[in-house]
């Protein structure tokens, strides 16, 4: 039970956060807030999963593959904002 209350606040803060970069997006129009904003959008998406399985598997290559695609998210914004 405490496993998907935690879940719960890491994808209520993942989720919060990510609302707050495309906040910044909307008002700046830089692509580096609305690569933040997806990124954790995307990692609250993923953590919502989990909620639906009886046993999360943590060890499920699908779930390194969504977090990867949401780390390269955000090396791509931090890559592109230096050398632009």
């Amino acid at each position: 039970m405490i496993e998907g209350f935690l879940l719960g606040v890491i994808a209520t803060s993942s989720l919060a956060i990510g609302l707050y970069f495309l906040k910044f997006w909307r008002s700046s129009g830089d692509a580096f807030f609305l690569a933040f904003g997806a990124a954790f959008l995307i990692e609250a998406l993923n953590r919502c999963t989990f909620l639906f399985f009886d046993k999360p598997n943590e060890a499920s290559p699908w779930i390194y593959v969504v977090r990867l695609i949401s780390f390269l998210l955000i090396l791509t914004a931090i890559l592109r904002k230096n050398y632009s």
